[in-house]
């Protein structure tokens, strides 16, 4: 008969195994529903992922198409004047969903220009700050989009296990377990059956033998 480590013998371990079947059963049903949801989640930022990927890219090239320009215009000498020290901010808001916790949005803040900066003249260097600034603020959603795919899909496959070892290995042996020992409580039923039954037929006969009285050899036929 399959082992289950903790089953109690006897009827007991019938009724330990019933609560246990149903237990992994309610579980895996949990599991199912969360996996679901999850699968939803992580679909939804894959293609979050691909369109962010796709726009940081495109954002990125052309803020580089406009420096080149500007680099050929004013040279490197007005790209250090037009360059800023203040550093850019991000926010980052948090979701949970299903207990796997991840970033939601991201919030970038542009430093602000120094007050003794003059405009450039250079219209390419305006357009390349633009551009890289809209790369920026692209980048962090794609970022964010990518941290959140990650954990939502680390956790997928970690439930996708979990339901596989419950549907596969755990539910099965406690099934098993449970068929093997009503049999063994079967048998051991008709076993007792019969042992009652021969102890009863021979405590009669011993009762019908005390009772008869011995015939007496001299007595006529």
């Amino acid at each position: 008969m399959t082992i289950v480590r903790g089953m109690p013998p006897g009827r007991t371990g019938r009724v330990w195994l019933h609560h246990r079947l149903e237990v992994a059963e309610r579980g895996a049903g949990l599991l199912e529903n969360k996996l679901r949801i999850l699968a939803a989640e992580e679909q939804r930022f894959a293609l979050l992922v691909a369109r962010d990927e796709r726009e940081w890219t495109s954002a990125v090239a052309e803020a580089d198409r406009w420096l080149s320009r500007a680099r050929v215009i004013g040279g490197q000498r007005a790209l250090r004047l037009a360059a800023t020290h203040s550093p850019a901010a991000v926010e980052v808001q948090w979701e949970t969903t299903m207990g796997v916790q991840y970033p939601a949005h991201a919030s970038t803040r542009l430093p602000d220009p120094p007050l003794d900066t003059a405009t450039p003249d250079n219209t390419a260097l305006v357009l390349a700050q633009q551009a890289y600034q809209r790369a920026l603020v692209v980048g962090a959603d794609y970022a964010a989009a990518a941290r959140a795919l990650r954990a939502v899909r680390a956790e997928v496959n970690a439930t996708r296990r979990r339901l596989r070892a419950l549907q596969k290995r755990w539910i099965p042996r406690l099934i098993g377990a449970s068929y093997r020992l009503a049999d063994a409580l079967e048998e051991q039923e008709r076993e007792a059956g019969v042992r009652m039954r021969w102890s009863a037929a021979r405590l009669a006969g011993r009762q019908g033998g005390a009772t008869r009285q011995p015939s007496d050899p001299r007595s006529p036929p």
